[in-house]
């Protein structure tokens, strides 16, 4: 079949197998040019928890393309049909294990519903085989907890919670790029209930971020100098409004309050847990967020211009390297670089005063005329495009490929 992009209202309704593969391993060789390997300290059995995208994907290629970590990866994905390619986490996967056999590394991928409490056992069993088949302790040092889901299901409960993007208090207008054609337009976003907030919380908070350590803990396959790390942002001012202080704000809020009780609850049985804040970056919802496609546009282009951005591999590696296994936080995982708050901070290019004044000077000027020139509303399609596996440099789009993408 031959596959072209289906995209309605900066929503990509498809994806393209090879195109997927590509970026999958243009992540892989630039890991292996950055990190050297293997040391005493870095990971040698890695779980990522939302394996298929994004900063876990990122993730899952620096443990084991850069570390030569053995890897258990989970996440919930739809596999190709006879007539629709699969979503682009399931081509991810394929890729990935694909690319890890290749270089003798030992990779399993389960795909499930990370919030289950049967996964989790699967994931520990997972962990056992993997540490059998790589020769080590079936011991897990270094925990990603990056899913990305709309909705959860309490495993205690049943109940099912749906996640809001919305602003608490009043309602919320702002500019934003149709990516495809440069047209911008005022979004609103009416104010979310407190039940909408709570169910927010529910889904993107923490709680189940505790239960991961609680039953890995459990099954006794944590290991003493365990890592585990939560993804967050923060942003600028101008995006706190939908951001910080809305819903995914307050759900992120208690992402960092567990944080500090997994460390609580935990603290002497593993090195530590933290949330890092990260870069602004297109992911497949940042694109439809009010405010957050443009401003994002400007930043790349501020940021491009100073010759300091970064995508998902690029943050990754900088934060293995500089923050959670730097040479003082090897020797000392308390020595970890963090803000006041006890957090990583690898959005720190991003929010320096310089760039955000760069880039509010940028939005203030903007126009549909300009859009183009004035920022890279281009590379913002661009990585989008790319997250789905087209318009990727060197692939064939005009080419037959079989859906299922197998070996």
């Amino acid at each position: 079949m031959i596959i072209k992009p289906m995209v309605r209202n900066n929503i990509c309704l498809n994806s393209h197998p090879a195109g997927c593969a590509a970026v999958v391993k243009r992540q892989i060789e630039y890991v292996k040019g950055q990190i050297p390997g293997a040391q005493e300290g870095t990971p040698r059995l890695a779980l990522v928890i939302g394996c298929s995208t994004g900063y876990g994907l990122a993730s899952r290629i620096t443990a084991a393309f850069g570390y030569g970590a053995a890897t258990v990866g989970i996440s919930l994905e739809k596999p190709a049909s006879d007539t629709k390619p699969g979503t682009p986490g399931y081509y991810n996967n394929l890729c990935f294990d694909r690319e890890a056999r290749k270089a003798g590394l030992i990779s399993i991928t389960l795909d499930g519903d990370a919030f289950s409490d049967g996964v989790r056992a699967q994931a520990a069993d997972a962990i056992r085989k993997a540490a059998a088949e790589a020769g080590l302790p079936a011991k897990v040092d270094l925990i990603i907890y990056s899913l990305a889901s709309p909705v959860r299901t309490d495993p205690k409960t049943g109940t099912l919670y749906r996640s809001v993007i919305k602003p608490i208090g009043k309602s919320f207008s702002g500019n934003t790029v149709d990516m495809m054609s440069g047209k911008i337009t005022v979004s609103t976003a009416e104010p979310a209930s407190d039940e909408e907030i709570a169910n927010t919380i529910k889904v993107m908070g923490g709680e189940d971020w505790e239960l991961w350590m609680d039953a890995l803990a459990k099954e006794d396959v944590l290991a003493p100098n365990a890592r585990s790390l939560a993804y967050t942002y923060i942003g600028p001012e101008l995006s706190w409004a939908i951001y910080k202080n809305g819903t995914i704000g307050r759900a992120k809020e208690d992402l960092e309050r567990a944080a500090r009780d997994i460390n609580k609850k935990h603290g002497g049985k593993i090195a530590g847990a933290w949330v890092s804040v990260n870069k602004a970056l297109v992911t497949r919802a940042s694109a439809v967020i009010p405010i957050i496609p443009l401003y994002v546009s400007c930043l790349f282009k501020v940021m491009k211009e100073k010759g300091n951005h970064e995508g998902c591999i690029e943050q990754i590696v900088r934060l293995c390297k500089d923050r959670l296994y730097s040479a003082e936080a090897l020797k000392d995982p308390s020595k970890t670089p963090v803000d006041g708050e006890g957090r990583i901070r690898i959005d720190d290019w991003e929010m320096t005063e310089d760039v955000q004044k760069a880039c509010s000077e940028k939005m203030a000027l903007v126009t549909e005329e300009n859009v183009f020139s004035a920022t890279d509303v281009a590379g913002f399609k661009q990585d989008f495009m790319e997250a789905h596996g087209f318009d990727v440099p060197g692939v064939d789009y005009e080419a037959d490929v079989d859906l299922s993408f197998k070996e």
